[in-house]
């Protein structure tokens, strides 16, 4: 009797050691991704928890061969293996001094983990906070131009997605919209950053692709390894009658000119991907009655299933009301985009229409 006990005691250590073994094996690659340096908590938990996992597979394959040992053979050999599983016992009271700083570390990840529930609750107030300053809902009138907006907030905490027009210089209109690839608060601090350097930077620069340049190099200096911008900016010169665009990695704009639809395409990469990103810009005529269309991904990206809104239907739409005002053009975008969803867009959508007067 006393052999098959032992035999089947073993055969669930064993089981149980190889399951333990495995999951440390994981934790183990998971620690290595993690740098002691920059995230020191994050480390030791990580490193806690291996070690955990690898004392319980240690004690179960010690047990498991305690118990295979002592079905097999008697006399001294069976208790002297038996106290080998004395050794990850010490070891564990070795261990047993680190506990109150992985328990404090653990206490706060709870406090950060409520904070963050209690921000959560308040996501009525914060997001229209930050909306109104990246995509404002009323923007000014500019001579020998009219304006058109559409916003529409996605299921995320934050908005990354932004517009602005404003006045680069007594000749020069810009209008600008762009999206920060991420969510949360980063990603609309980020916005906010990019918005207002690009004032600057346009009213500086002329070209639209220095100010780009300029503002790239701005951005990436700054430590945000998984965020990059997308966006177009657009300059109407009233003097020159042109326009002169530069795009970073954006969607195509839409132009009405001479009675045909135009897209206007990337002229480089997306900002804060490379700090020495080039980019140049392309000049086209401006006259009365040209009409450009930009847009946020979240158009186009709208789902039904597997298809997407896409490009497309956004050129057509312009083609089909070139007349129409680009208020109203906007709102039909965005109610399009919403009814091809089956519902509201789950991504943030933002939408600008401009028309020389």
């Amino acid at each position: 009797m006393r052999t098959p006990v032992l035999t089947l005691l073993g055969i669930i250590c064993l089981a149980a050691a190889m399951s333990w073994a495995r999951s440390a094996r994981h934790r183990y690659r998971l620690l290595g991704r993690i740098d002691p340096e920059t995230a020191p908590d994050a480390y030791t938990l990580a490193w806690s928890t291996f070690r955990k996992e690898f004392h319980s597979a240690s004690l179960y394959g010690l047990l498991a061969l305690a118990s295979f040992v002592n079905a097999v053979t008697e006399g001294a050999w069976g208790p002297l293996v038996f106290s080998l599983v004395a050794i990850p016992a010490l070891v564990s009271t070795a261990w047993a001094r680190h506990a109150v700083r992985e328990a404090r570390i653990a206490r706060q990840s709870i406090d950060i983990e409520r904070r963050a529930q209690e921000a959560l609750e308040q996501e009525d107030l914060a997001p229209k906070a930050w909306a109104g300053r990246l995509a404002p809902e009323d923007l000014p009138e500019f001579s020998g131009f009219e304006v058109g907006r559409v916003y529409q907030a996605g299921t995320g905490l934050m908005a990354g997605d932004f517009f602005d027009v404003f006045k680069a210089s007594p000749t020069r209109l810009a209008a600008v919209i762009g999206d920060v690839v991420g969510h949360g608060i980063e990603a609309s601090i980020t916005a906010f950053q990019a918005k207002y350097l690009l004032r600057t930077f346009l009213r500086q620069f002329r070209d639209p692709a220095q100010a780009l340049e300029e503002l790239n190099r701005q951005m990436s200096s700054v430590e945000r390894s998984e965020e990059f911008i997308s966006l177009v900016v657009l300059v109407f010169d009233t003097e020159a009658e042109t326009m002169r665009y530069a795009s970073a990695g954006h969607p195509a704009t839409f132009l009405w000119h001479e009675r045909e639809v135009r897209p206007l395409r990337s002229t480089g990469p997306l900002l804060m991907l490379d700090p020495n990103g080039s980019y140049f810009s392309r000049e086209v005529p401006l006259a009365r009655d040209d009409m450009a269309v930009m847009y946020t991904d979240g158009l186009t990206e709208a789902r039904n299933g597997d298809d997407q809104f896409g490009e497309e239907r956004v050129g057509d739409a312009v083609r089909r009301n070139p007349g129409i005002s680009p208020g109203v053009l906007c709102k039909q975008l965005l109610d399009a985009a919403n009814d091809f969803s089956l519902g509201a867009v789950q991504d943030d959508l933002a939408i600008l229409a401009i028309r020389k007067l």
